[in-house]
């Protein structure tokens, strides 16, 4: 492993701990004075980002071909859809 892909990953560690550790305080902070749905509104914010980087970095995605990009991003937006229908056929 290369000194800078070495620095980039220890990066994308500390980040992902940073963004750990948000998650908690956005909970937890008492001094902060979140309502619910604003922690929960930036739980979802942080989340997203943090899987952004572990797709991209750790699972090679961001130098792999657009088109298994594309495929990936189709399979979540239908997921996502699936997840929706779940949702509403629940009465």
């Amino acid at each position: 492993m290369s000194s800078d892909s070495l620095k980039l990953y220890s990066a994308i560690y500390v980040a992902l701990l940073v963004a750990a550790t948000l998650n908690f305080v956005l909970f937890e902070a008492e001094f902060l004075n979140f309502t619910y749905a604003q922690a929960l509104g930036g739980t979802l914010v942080i989340a997203t980002v943090k899987t952004l980087l572990i797709v991209a970095y750790f699972q090679h995605l961001r130098w792999e071909n657009r088109s298994l990009t594309y495929v990936m991003s189709l399979a979540l937006a239908l997921t996502m859809l699936l997840m929706a229908a779940a949702t509403y056929s629940i009465s």
